[in-house]
């Protein structure tokens, strides 16, 4: 009987041992589970503007006569380079050549008329010396001498137009540069200030674009854009927004842009080409994989590690769009955050996770520029 007790007691005593020792193993065989993470970045979505324009010269001039007139030559053609001064063009200046004769006489006989006046009134200033004569007589000498002489500077400045005008005959470069319009021909009749040839001056060149109104904030002068031309491919310009215009064209709605060009001898005026920019398409966020999206009920998570305590939590966010691969979160995450991005099935409150090395490292390094900054500063 007593063996028997004994027995019992043992038996007892070593089931007891042996939970315990379970129990401890249990405490010991606590799961660390290895994660894959990444560290969120702040990202800002931009969309492509493609727009496509043409060459033009900086600076383009419409020639036109400043008289009216018959054409009777045109000395250019279209692709002819032009020097300042050099003459392209000619009306017919028969009668603005009458018309300078004419003003030549009218001044010759202006002059006779002032040589009349000045002997009158050196005879009405001799005859008043001498008390041959009243005051009044030499005042109207004098007059008719001063009026005299008004006309012949009348006739003077008459003459002087009409010389001009045969003179503007003639019409002129002022720039050097290609003749890229011929407007007008031989025998064809023009009114002062028409358009007769168009000059592009040699120097700066730049694309003209039409961006329509919705993406015209994008554009601000002096903003670096990217140019390629259409008849050579691997040609690649950086350009700079040069002038934007001040409204929209009334039937377009679009808004002329200038953009100028580097010199490079493989840009001819007239060629296509293109401008790419881009536009910023909403505010800054933060972009996770899919594959870190949780949900619970109609909540979606995402499961964040605590690099201190290598444990995750969760973390509800609020996704603002997918592209196929990302998807772009609008709250609930910042940058630098550590996101699991494998695995989340797995995941519970407080579990202990074990970060890649690499992610370790990356945020020491993090943690220790923060600390710096804050000594900095």
């Amino acid at each position: 009987m007593k063996h028997a007790i004994v027995a019992s007691i043992l038996v007892s005593a070593a089931l007891s041992l042996a939970g315990c020792s379970e129990e401890k193993a249990e405490v010991v065989a606590e799961t660390i589970r290895p994660v894959k993470v990444i560290e969120v970045a702040a990202t800002r979505t931009n969309r492509a503007l493609d727009y496509s324009g043409s060459v033009h010269a900086r600076r383009e001039m419409a020639l036109g006569f400043r008289v009216n007139g018959k054409i009777t030559e045109r000395l250019v053609n279209i692709g002819d380079r032009v020097t300042a001064g050099e003459p392209v063009a000619r009306v017919d200046t028969t009668d603005y050549v009458l018309s300078v004769r004419s003003a030549e006489a009218n001044l010759a006989a202006a002059e006779r008329q002032v040589e009349t006046t000045a002997l009158a009134r050196k005879r009405a200033e001799d005859l008043f010396a001498r008390k041959f004569s009243p005051k009044s007589q030499l005042e109207q000498a004098e007059l008719s001498y001063s009026q005299a002489v008004s006309a012949r500077d009348a006739a003077q400045s008459a003459l002087d137009q009409a010389r001009n005008q045969v003179a503007y005959g003639t019409l002129r470069t002022d720039r050097t540069g290609i003749v890229t319009a011929v407007n007008a021909e031989v025998g064809q009749v023009v009114s002062a200030g028409n358009p007769v040839i168009t000059i592009a001056a040699d120097g700066e060149k730049e694309v003209q674009v039409a961006v329509p109104e919705n993406d015209i904030f994008a554009f601000k002068p002096g903003k670096t854009v990217q140019v390629t031309v259409w008849s050579n491919e691997g040609l690649a310009l950086s350009g700079a927004v040069r002038e934007i215009a001040g409204s929209a064209d009334p039937r377009s709605r679009t808004f002329a842009v200038r953009v100028s060009l580097p010199d490079d001898p493989r840009v001819l005026l007239g060629m296509t080409a293109s401008v790419s920019a881009s536009a910023d398409d909403g505010p800054s966020m933060v972009s996770v994989p899919l594959s870190a999206l949780a949900k619970e009920g109609e909540q979606v998570l995402v499961w964040t590690v605590e690099p201190t305590t290598a444990t995750v939590h969760a973390r509800p966010v609020k996704v603002a769009d997918f592209n196929g691969t990302d998807a772009r979160i609008a709250e609930g995450l910042k940058p630098g955050d550590l996101v699991v991005t494998a695995g989340t099935q797995f995941m519970r409150e407080n579990l202990k996770v074990k970060l890649p090395q690499d992610a370790l490292s990356q945020q020491a390094g993090t943690v220790e520029s923060d600390a710096t900054a804050s000594l900095t500063r």
